[in-house]
């Protein structure tokens, strides 16, 4: 079967080759997938180059979500799995691979393979910051950064179904328009205001937000701290644009929380945390609250330009590999 892997770190551009390698065994607890679709995120971008905290050894297949029909299950698993479509966290860019039984769950019918692959680190990430994080609540105001992209999109659309009042920051008229889309109450193009925090004051009434969302870092991070309310809570979600540091002094007299988001170290911590997460994430796409924002799909032979992509930040929304296309 075919599987991208990275042999040397770099761009995913450059580095990521198109191997064939052995059908993978099922074992006692795991299952067999057919990959119909895989999630693609900046981690993986981190790894390709060795830049990520996580740094698997050589070679290693990129993919942060896998999406497929279970083709076959190894002994205590229950072989009413086999043509089951279903998720998981992990996996990869491969055609076929085995995963432990404990990892994947049922897809709801409501969701395309492509949009269920979208489902488990975004939305569990983001679960996770505005729920267990952040304990959002109804009527609280929710700032986003990032916002049309993966993790921002989940962030609109689960601060909505908390009953919050989103405000989305985006760069463009693509990207603002599909923050529309996804229900913000507002949107902020930063590309057209002079001053973040001066029109996120004005659209607060001069209180801040109570809680921002920010997986861009670097100076936006500096502009999100001077949007906080009193008593707010400021999630550190990531640093696509870099590390920034911390003026300590306005945490201070500004009374807000500067709350770090690390989810994947949180499923290490409490495992049955994202069977929970799951559960919920699917019952709120039943309801059609949960609905992934994607970027056009790529084809699995497209791979390498994906990564590359989510890299040059020229996409919008979650991207996904489509096996199936």
């Amino acid at each position: 079967m075919r599987a991208w892997q990275v042999h040397e770190l770099g761009d995913p551009i450059d580095r990521m080759v198109l191997d064939e390698i052995d059908d993978p065994d099922v074992g006692p607890g795991w299952v067999v997938v057919d990959v119909a679709a895989v999630g693609l995120a900046f981690p993986d971008v981190l790894q390709c180059r060795g830049e990520y905290q996580v740094k698997p050894p050589l070679p290693f297949t990129p993919g942060s979500e896998t999406a497929g029909r279970v083709l076959a299950v190894g002994d205590d698993v229950d072989e009413a799995l086999v043509g089951r479509r279903v998720v998981a966290l992990g996996g990869g860019l491969a055609e076929r691979l085995v995963l432990p039984a404990s990892s994947v769950f049922e897809v709801p019918d409501v969701l395309a393979s492509t949009k269920a692959a979208a489902v488990p680190m975004n939305y569990g990430t983001t679960w996770f910051a505005l729920h267990d994080r952040a304990h959002l609540a109804a009527g609280e105001t929710l700032l986003v950064t990032g916002a049309a992209g993966g993790v921002g999109s989940a962030a609109i659309q689960l601060g909505k179904a908390a009953g919050a009042r989103v405000i989305a920051v985006a760069g463009g008229p693509e990207k603002v328009a599909a923050c529309v889309g996804l229900g913000a109450d507002e949107v902020i193009d930063h590309r057209e205001v002079d001053d973040l925090v001066t029109r996120v004051r004005e659209l607060t009434d001069g209180n801040g937000v109570d809680v921002a969302y920010d997986p861009v870092g670097g100076e936006t991070f500096q502009q999100v701290r001077r949007c906080m309310a009193w008593d707010g809570r400021l999630l550190v979600i990531g640093f696509v644009a870099g590390i920034p540091e911390l003026a300590t002094n306005h945490v201070l007299l500004k009374n807000y929380s500067v709350v770090g988001v690390h989810w994947g170290a949180s499923l290490a911590r409490d495992p049955a945390s994202l069977g929970r997460q799951m559960e919920a994430l699917f019952a709120l796409a039943g309801e059609g609250a949960v609905d992934p924002l994607l970027h056009p799909p790529y084809a699995f032979s497209d791979a390498p330009r994906a990564l590359q992509d989510i890299a040059d930040r020229r996409v919008v929304g979650k991207v996904v590999a489509d096996l199936t296309a």
